[in-house]
């Protein structure tokens, strides 16, 4: 078992090192998928860096914890995670979304650290679910996360797996809903309104917690939550509010970098901006 705890100040840090890592790599490639990227980066450290149970030296430990990336367009960023933590040399970053490179635009699961492909939205939690199940029928004991798009829980596949995981009492299971609040086109609830969320989770006999899903102290608590709930028959979903863009002024909230790597004059203005200071 590898534990990489973190303190609160390296993951800061950290974090702005992989939202340096996301701009450069979508603006390499010209292509890639930053807003939602820049959204990420404290869940998986928090991840990574405080409570999973994994091996990047043996990626298919039969004991690790499973994450299911169903957002699986946000690669900058869970590349740039797993690179940091060990699962391949930080080196093959310069590829992402090259002709003969592992680092597809979705995640791809020839890449070491990735469970499941993903890209066609809303697969992810089914099949989060089927390997939380193998763990009960095989009897090995490990937690499955599956990070979710808020635009993505608009698909009704979710709230079919929504159902099918509490009416099978699958408390290993935990969501997690980057919920930076825009979609490709706009914002969430203007689109397709997926409010109420705590009554609707609730409702389908989930464990719910809400935080701000850029503070890791928040987010240490919320994961610890999860594995203590084990045992109560709920799985748990973790509705993390976050910023589209997170730490560069003119991405923030802006739809328009959902799936457009920034030029060379905008690349520079973000990456200045995170060297001004505390973007967390």
């Amino acid at each position: 078992m590898i534990e990489q705890k973190l303190s609160v100040k390296e993951l800061k840090r950290l974090a702005t090192e992989i939202r340096k890592k996301i701009l450069l790599m979508t603006h390499k490639a010209n292509s890639g998928h930053p807003g939602g990227s820049m959204s990420l980066v404290e869940i998986l450290l928090a991840l990574y860096f405080y409570k999973l149970r994994y091996d990047p030296k043996n990626p298919k430990w039969e004991l690790r914890d499973r994450v299911v990336i169903s957002k699986g367009h946000a690669t900058p960023a869970v590349y740039a995670v797993l690179a940091k933590a060990g699962f391949f040399s930080e080196e093959e970053l310069e590829g992402f979304r090259q002709f003969g490179s592992k680092l597809q635009g979705h995640v791809y699961f020839e890449v070491p650290g990735v469970e499941f492909n993903t890209g066609s939205l809303g697969q992810g939690l089914s099949a989060g679910i089927g390997m939380a199940l193998a763990s009960r029928y095989k009897g090995i004991d490990f937690n499955v996360y599956v990070i979710l798009g808020d635009g993505e829980i608009q698909e009704g596949s979710i709230w079919e797996s929504v159902m099918f995981a509490s009416h099978h009492r699958i408390d290993n299971l935990c969501a997690i809903l980057d919920y930076n609040k825009v979609q490709e086109n706009g914002f969430v609830n203007e689109i397709l309104k997926i409010e109420p969320l705590k009554d609707r989770w609730e409702s389908f006999g989930w464990n719910y917690i809400e935080i701000d899903g850029h503070d890791f102290d928040q987010l240490f608590e919320a994961l610890d939550a999860f594995t203590s709930n084990k045992g109560s028959g709920k799985p748990t979903i973790i509705v993390a509010n976050t910023v589209k863009g997170k730490g560069v002024s003119f991405m923030e909230y802006n739809h328009a970098f959902h799936g457009r790597a920034p030029n060379k004059e905008e690349l520079e203005k973000a990456l200045k901006e995170l060297d001004g200071g505390d973007n967390v």
